[in-house]
């Protein structure tokens, strides 16, 4: 990707040189055959008529006369030429420097860039590319460590529970004479493990497929107020589960030209999240208010405090604020990235903001 933005560079530059030698060209040559014209004039002049006839002879004299303009015309096209031929060398000179520059960022993008003093502007666009490539780089170095890490993490997680499904199931097979009651537990730990696969699979799933914008979207008229009725009564088992209670104000009907399932998507994530990092018997608040030209939705829910260098990198794929695994809530840090990617495809924004009690995400979906 990176390449071919500095590709997409190094054909402005030598569209923006050529345009320049183009230029210079023209301005030399009027200048020159300005110079020219004025001096073959005074040649001829008679003031000075005599002079030239003394250096030049009469014959020479009388020709200047008679082809006077085939001469300038003559001398015009070799003005030209050796115009181009000077200008047109050194924009070549200008473009092997810049190719060789570019070569350096590719290869050796920590290195600083100096060019000639009249590419001193150029100097500046390409050390900024430089430094625009090692910060993506890096960010793309940070993000593949956190991805494996999350793998190799998951992989840890994904044999836990299946053990304790394996290991409860083998002992209801074995045992023939177990209690009505134990065999209930037994299956009940067993569902609760094989729910808890389940959910690590998804995520694995999302690890692996992540990219959500090359994913089509299909917008048409749906009612957001219905939405969070069916994503209240979705979540409603989790939020039992976690003694939590979750409070929508809406309009009682909201129309909204979007993609439904991937903006249903998005919201879940933020509930889910606020399930998973809310302390118990708390309220999770969501806040929809409809205006002019947009869509105001506010989720809120008491929880931790989070660092500040923490909640700047909140949205960051396979980011985790919390930096647990092995727990109920550890996900693959996928989900407010995913979010943040459907809002942006929606034409909107999401921000987060968190004090001593309560975490907020703000959306903005434009109409």
């Amino acid at each position: 990707m990176q390449k071919e933005v500095i590709e997409k560079e190094l054909k402005k530059i030598k569209s923006n040189l050529a345009i320049k030698a183009a230029i210079k060209i023209i301005i030399y040559t009027c200048i020159a055959y300005f110079i020219l014209i004025q001096l073959i004039d005074n040649i001829l002049n008679d003031d000075i008529a005599n002079t030239t006839v003394r250096y030049l002879g009469k014959r020479a004299y009388d020709a200047l006369v008679d082809y006077k303009t085939e001469i300038l015309i003559i001398l015009g096209i070799l003005v030209i030429a050796i115009i181009s031929y000077l200008v047109i060398k050194k924009m070549n000179n200008s473009i092997v420097e810049a190719i060789v520059a570019v070569d350096k960022i590719l290869k050796n993008p920590e290195e600083e860039i100096k060019l000639s003093d009249d590419l001193y502007l150029l100097e500046n666009k390409l050390n900024k590319i430089r430094i625009d490539l090692i910060k993506n780089q890096n960010e793309a170095k940070d993000a593949m460590q956190r991805k494996d890490n999350l793998v190799m993490y998951m992989a840890h997680d994904l044999k836990t529970p299946l053990t304790s499904v394996i290991g409860y199931l083998t002992l209801l097979t074995d045992e023939n004479k177990i209690s009505e009651e134990l065999r209930n537990k037994y299956l009940g730990i067993a569902l609760k493990k094989a729910q808890r696969l389940e959910e690590l699979t998804n995520e694995f799933f999302d690890i692996t497929r992540y990219n959500i914008r090359d994913m089509p979207i299909n917008k048409s008229e749906l009612d957001l107020s219905y939405l969070f009725d069916q994503l209240a009564e979705e979540c409603y088992p989790m939020l039992e589960n976690k003694h939590l209670k979750l409070e929508i104000t809406k309009p009682e009907k909201l129309m909204y030209f979007g993609d439904g399932e991937k903006l249903a998507r998005g919201f879940e994530n933020l509930i889910k999240n606020a399930i998973n990092y809310s302390f118990e018997n708390t309220t999770i608040y969501v806040d929809v208010k409809d205006s002019e030209n947009s869509i105001n939705i506010v989720f809120k829910n008491k929880c931790e405090k989070i660092p500040k260098y923490k909640l700047e990198k909140i949205f960051e794929q396979f980011y985790r604020a919390d930096n647990s695994r092995g727990t109920a809530t550890g996900g693959a840090g996928l989900g407010l990235a995913i979010t943040k990617q459907i809002i942006e495809m929606h034409n909107g924004s999401i921000k987060v903001k968190n004090d001593d009690e309560f975490i907020e995400f703000e959306i903005n979906l434009l109409k």
